[in-house]
C-alpha cells in the first residue's frame, strides 16, 4: 500500500476579497468567477499574488502531518467542559466546518467580520481578514482523559473505544513537568507560514467552543525544526545544528506506511473493545523542552560536537562524509576511541539503536521570555507522529533521558500524547447539522 498523495495547493482568494464578493451579491457566481477575481486581487494585492498557498483539510489522512511543514505552530490542548455527549459531537461538526473554511482562507464562520448583525458578536475575530492561507493546516488529536475521567469513569460513552496505546506518557528520567503543561483532551496542531494566521484559527476555535471547550494549555513555534518533504532544506535548532535530518519524508511511502499510519491489523475489534475507527490516523507525541541555553553557549565547539555527533557547520556525522552521510558507528581514530561517541544524541537515536523506530517529527524552535534569573526560557516544542507510541517513542525517550549526553543541556516541561483520527473524506460535506466531522467513526457505533 502508498501512501496517498499530499493534499493540492490551490490559488486562494483572500478572506477579504471573500467578504467582498458577497457584500457585492455576487457570491453564487461559479467558481470560474471566483477564479477571475483572485487574479484581479493578484495584481492589487502582494499578500494574494503569492497566495497558492491552500492545503485542503479534507483527504484520506489528515493535514499538517506528511504535509511539507510550516515555518510557524501555535499548538493548543482543549479541556472539555461539557457533559454531553451531543455538545462534544456539535463542537466537532463546528470545528470541522470552521477549519474547512480557515484553511481555505475564508472566515471562521460563514458573516465574517462584519456581514452578521451590527449588535452580535462577529463570527470571526478578524485579524487574518487580508492575509492568505499561509499554508494553514489544522491537526485534531483526542487524548486519553477524552474517553475516562482520572476516576475512570466512561465520560462521553466511547471508554471502550480507547486504543489500548492511548495512555498518559510515563514519566522519564530528569522530567521536570509541569502540571499545566501536559495533556488536554483535544489537541489541535495549527501550522502556517503566517504566525498571525495559526494564533487566528486557534483563537477562532477557541471562541467557538466557549462552553463546551476551554484552552488547557498552548505553545507558540517559530522556525520548523525538522524536515517532511526531499525539497526543503534541514532547519537549524537553537543549538545551532542541523535538527531532523533523518526524518521520515513523505516521499518515503513505505516508510510513512509503515512507521506514521495505523494500519487495520493495529485495530481491536470487539463487542467490547472497538478501536477501528483509528485506522489510517497516526498517534501526536507533544513534548516542551527547555534547553540551558546559556550553559550550552559557554561549552566548547568541540564538547557541542561530540554531545550531538554531528559537525556544527555541515551537519555531517563525526564519522565523516555530508549531512546525509550514513553515520558509521565502528569508526574509530586516535587511541582507537570511536569517532561518534556512543553517548552522543545521534548514536542513540538512531533507528539501528532503537530497533529500526523512526518518527515523523514536525518540531518547532520556541522562546517565551525570561525567567526570574534572567535566563532565556526557549527550547524545542518536540512534535512527533508514530503508528506505535510503545515501541517508537517511549523506548527511545526513556534511553535518551538516560544515557545521552545532550539530556544535561535539557529540562522537559510539558508532555502528552493523542490519538489523530484519519481525515474527513474528500468531497463530503463537512460540518454543518448533517455533515461528517473529523473523528466522527469514533462517536459511530
Amino acid at each position: 500500500m502508498t501512501a496517498p498523495p499530499e493534499p493540492a495547493r490551490a490559488p486562494q482568494v483572500t478572506r477579504r476579497g471573500l467578504l467582498g464578493l458577497a457584500g457585492a451579491g455576487i457570491a453564487a457566481i461559479g467558481a470560474g468567477a471566483a477564479g477571475g477575481f483572485a487574479t484581479a486581487r493578484a495584481t492589487e494585492n502582494p499578500t494574494a499574488a503569492a497566495a497558492s498557498d491552500v492545503y485542503e483539510f479534507t483527504g484520506a489522512h489528515q493535514a499538517g502531518i506528511t504535509t511539507p511543514a510550516q515555518d510557524r505552530v501555535h499548538f493548543a490542548a482543549f479541556d472539555i467542559v461539557t457533559d454531553s455527549r451531543e455538545e462534544l459531537v456539535e463542537l466537532l461538526r463546528d470545528w470541522t466546518d470552521a477549519a474547512r473554511r480557515m484553511t481555505r482562507g475564508e472566515p471562521a464562520g460563514e458573516l465574517g467580520t462584519t456581514s452578521g448583525p451590527y449588535d452580535a458578536p462577529p463570527d470571526d475575530t478578524g485579524e487574518a481578514e487580508d492575509l492568505s492561507a499561509s499554508g494553514l493546516t489544522l491537526t485534531f488529536g483526542f487524548g486519553p482523559s477524552l474517553f475516562t475521567d482520572a476516576g475512570g469513569e466512561d465520560r462521553f460513552g466511547i471508554a471502550h473505544r480507547k486504543p489500548d496505546l492511548l495512555v498518559d506518557l510515563p514519566h522519564f528520567p530528569a522530567d521536570a513537568l509541569e502540571d499545566a503543561r501536559c495533556g488536554g483532551d483535544i489537541a489541535v496542531q495549527a501550522c502556517a507560514d503566517d504566525p498571525q494566521v495559526a494564533v487566528h484559527a486557534i483563537r477562532n476555535l477557541a471562541r467557538i467552543g466557549f462552553g463546551k471547550a476551554s484552552v488547557r494549555w498552548s505553545q507558540l513555534g517559530y522556525g520548523r525544526t525538522s524536515s517532511t518533504s526531499t525539497q526543503q532544506v534541514t532547519p537549524r535548532n537553537l543549538f545551532g545544528f542541523k535538527d531532523g535530518t533523518s526524518n521520515i519524508k513523505s516521499e518515503e511511502t513505505q516508510a510513512v506506511e509503515d512507521q506514521v499510519w495505523v494500519q487495520p491489523e493495529d485495530a481491536t475489534s470487539t463487542d467490547e473493545h472497538d478501536s477501528a475507527w483509528l485506522t489510517g490516523g497516526s498517534y501526536l507525541v507533544a513534548r516542551r523542552i527547555r534547553m540551558t541555553i546559556e550553559t550550552w553557549d559557554r561549552s566548547s565547539l568541540r564538547e557541542q560536537e561530540t554531545i550531538v555527533g554531528r559537525t556544527k557547520h555541515t551537519g555531517a556525522p563525526l564519522s565523516g562524509g555530508d549531512e546525509f552521510t550514513e553515520p558509521d558507528f565502528a569508526l574509530t581514530g586516535r587511541g582507537d576511541e570511536p569517532l561518534i561517541d556512543p553517548a552522543s544524541h545521534v548514536a542513540l537515536a538512531h533507528p539501528d539503536a532503537n530497533g529500526g523506530a523512526r518518527m515523523l517529527r514536525r518540531g518547532y524552535n520556541y522562546t517565551d521570555g525570561s525567567d526570574g534569573l534572567g535566563r532565556l526560557d526557549a527550547g524545542l516544542f518536540f512534535i512527533a507522529y508514530v503508528r506505535n507510541p510503545a515501541t517508537q517513542y517511549i523506548p527511545v525517550q526513556n534511553t535518551l533521558a538516560r544515557d545521552d549526553l545532550m539530556s544535561e543541556y535539557l529540562r522537559h516541561t510539558g508532555s502528552g500524547l493523542w490519538a489523530v483520527p484519519a481525515g474527513v473524506p474528500t468531497g463530503s460535506t463537512t460540518g454543518g447539522t448533517d455533515g461528517v466531522f473529523v473523528g466522527q467513526a469514533l462517536f459511530e457505533e
